[in-house]
């Protein structure tokens, strides 16, 4: 990561390798620029805030982040322990979406999640551990594998954003099947991290955090 802007430091360089081989996508990088993803913060933070965006638009998601922040302060694990499910609701989160950061607070408070072992850790080893806590599925251990780790090859496929995007930007039909999806992305290794960013950023002029 380099300490300007906090761009991942293979940042510069998957933006040339993308604009190179893909014009359209070249347009969309040259458009944003210079974007960086948004640090976000401790692994736990990260972790609770995909778990609020999970169906949710940008702007409603941070809606209902900076309720938690304003009710809780610090996003951490003895302060959502402390409120408990029930001060989480009144925030704006279901009843699921508040069990599952109580469950995912008690994970982190027991140990039984080791965030420096992670970096260590290969893409679908660190999705396989964070699929074990209850209400993290795919998606959401992708979002931490970009806005948290910093990998630059994550494809979230299952993200209706990005599905819609390349609706837009790469011509696929909204029913297209799960292979198609998954296809779409390979012209973009090893950078898809970049590649999705900018595809969302094609439908949403702020920056995403997760």
């Amino acid at each position: 990561m380099s300490e300007e802007g906090m761009i991942p430091e293979w940042w510069e360089e998957a933006c040339a390798a993308l604009m190179a081989r893909d014009d359209r996508l070249a347009t969309l990088i040259a458009r944003a620029r210079p974007p960086a993803v948004t640090p976000s913060g401790e692994a736990f933070a990260a972790l609770a805030r995909a778990i609020v965006g999970q169906q949710l638009s940008v702007k409603a998601a941070r809606r209902i982040w900076e309720r938690l922040e304003g009710g809780l302060g610090t996003i951490s694990p003895p302060a959502v322990l402390q409120a408990g499910a029930t001060r989480l609701r009144e925030a704006g989160l279901s009843s699921a979406k508040a069990s599952w950061l109580v469950d995912l607070a008690e994970h982190f408070a027991a140990g039984r999640l080791d965030p420096p072992r992670w970096r260590e850790m290969d893409d679908e080893a660190i999705v396989r551990t964070l699929l074990a806590v209850r209400g993290i599925g795919r998606w959401t251990a992708e979002m931490f594998l970009i806005f948290h780790l910093w990998r630059p090859d994550v494809w979230p496929v299952d993200d209706l954003g990005l599905r819609r995007a390349l609706v837009r930007q790469a011509g696929l039909p909204e029913k297209a099947p799960r292979r198609e999806w998954l296809e779409a992305g390979e012209r973009w290794r090893p950078w898809r991290t970049a590649a999705t960013w900018y595809l969302w950023r094609s439908l949403e002029a702020e920056a995403v955090v997760y």
